[in-house]
């Protein structure tokens, strides 16, 4: 994955189209608060991860699928579930980052490589530790919000967050090299990217409503990130080079691994260069594919929203404008 991006915050024109400015500026505040009131040994870490910036585009998901099904205004809990989402979710790229070995996020050193490894591990273990309290914290919650029924959602859902995002990450680890297809991607990017946008769809409907929308929309991010990858790799000279040295099974690496002489190659534990090379334009050979796959799911999204939101229109143009994020 290219962690360089000097632009991470591409998603504002998308907040403001929907109409979210003054939630997404609730739960800016709501970060600097934590972070700043967090235990000190913490906060030069959380304040370095989350100063950096962010697309926020699964709490954008969050409070989408809330004014879909005619959820009224964001309420301070939607707010803390969001927080809980971005948290967790930046748990993930710090580990990622580690296990990358990826020198730089967002346009800036990643937290390992400033801090160390294990200052990020630690951080990253409080970060999900500290995430539970804020969902299950009364204060966190408008005056007779905080039944318990919603705190042990609340609860439920990001656990299972937390459990299938491990489960994905030692998949996609097991199933490096090895020679898959376009469904074994799907399962991956199902279990990866999927589950947070399906909790995140859960979390704002507090139901299960908008779930399989909130999968199909995590599987288009998830295939725009592998594309948008190999394109900006192409435009460097490259070709996803990080992916294809570990042998990840990206979207365009499972329609290009048809070939049986890319398989080959792809399943090879050290890839030389010039073999990398030979990957990297295989893959950038299948982009007109993959993006008709994507178009496929995006279509699939769009049907989920119109059937089961009252408002499918904030859905349909989250759908839209995720598409879109492998042709920039």
């Amino acid at each position: 994955m290219n962690n360089n991006n000097p632009n991470p915050d591409a998603t504002p024109s998308m907040i403001q189209a929907l109409g979210f400015e003054a939630e997404m500026a609730r739960l800016r505040q709501a970060l600097r608060d934590w972070s700043g009131s967090a235990d000190p040994e913490m906060r030069p870490f959380l304040a370095w991860q989350f100063e950096a910036g962010s697309k926020y585009f699964r709490p954008l998901t969050l409070f989408a699928c809330h004014r879909a099904v005619g959820g009224g205004a964001i309420s301070r809990g939607l707010i803390h579930a969001a927080m809980a989402v971005e948290i967790f979710h930046n748990m993930t790229l710090i580990v990622d980052d580690i296990l990358d070995k990826s020198p730089a996020r967002r346009g800036k050193p990643t937290m390992h490589t400033r801090f160390g490894e294990l200052q990020a591990l630690m951080c990253s273990g409080w970060i999900v530790a500290d995430g539970y309290d804020i969902v299950t914290d009364p204060r966190a919650y408008e005056p007779g919000e905080a039944s318990p029924e919603l705190l042990r959602l609340n609860v439920k859902l990001l656990s299972e967050l937390v459990k299938r995002l491990g489960v994905a990450e030692v998949m996609q680890w097991r199933l490096r090299r090895q020679p898959l297809g376009v469904e074994d991607w799907r399962r991956i990017a199902g279990e990866d990217t999927g589950s947070m946008f399906e909790v995140c769809a859960c979390l704002g409907t507090r139901s299960e409503q908008l779930r399989r929308f909130g999968a199909l929309l995590g599987m288009v991010y998830h295939g725009c990130d592998d594309v948008g990858d190999v394109r900006g790799a192409v435009a460097l000279g490259g070709g996803g080079v990080e992916d294809l040295r570990d042998g990840i099974l990206t979207l365009p690496a499972a329609l290009a691994i048809r070939d049986p002489a890319i398989r080959s190659l792809f399943c090879k534990p050290q890839p030389s260069d010039a073999e990398l090379r030979i990957l990297g334009q295989a893959n950038a050979a299948q982009l007109d594919e993959a993006e008709a796959l994507l178009d496929e799911f995006a279509a699939q999204a769009v049907e989920q929203a119109e059937k089961f939101a009252a408002d499918p229109a904030p859905l349909i143009a989250l759908v839209r404008y995720t598409r879109a994020l492998s042709r920039q």
